[in-house]
């Protein structure tokens, strides 16, 4: 299963790093994919991963805000 986002307020490639650690740590996830230009945030894993629980990690990562793509 994929799930897609959009991440605002990431600056650099620092941002990406930090939020894909924090997403990469949830539980069921299989893969991470973050890109700077657009924001994006591509979520792999076998099952449905809560949103409530993505928001807390990349929340955990900075200042960020993630949206359903």
């Amino acid at each position: 299963m994929i799930a897609n986002y959009k991440v605002t307020g990431m600056t650099c490639e620092h941002c990406v790093a930090h939020v894909t650690e924090e997403v990469s740590a949830l539980k069921g996830v299989d893969d991470v994919k973050v890109t700077l230009a657009d924001g994006a945030l591509q979520v792999t894993s076998a099952s449905p991963i809560d949103f409530g629980a993505v928001k807390e990690a990349v929340s955990e990562a900075g200042d960020y805000e993630v949206q359903p793509a």
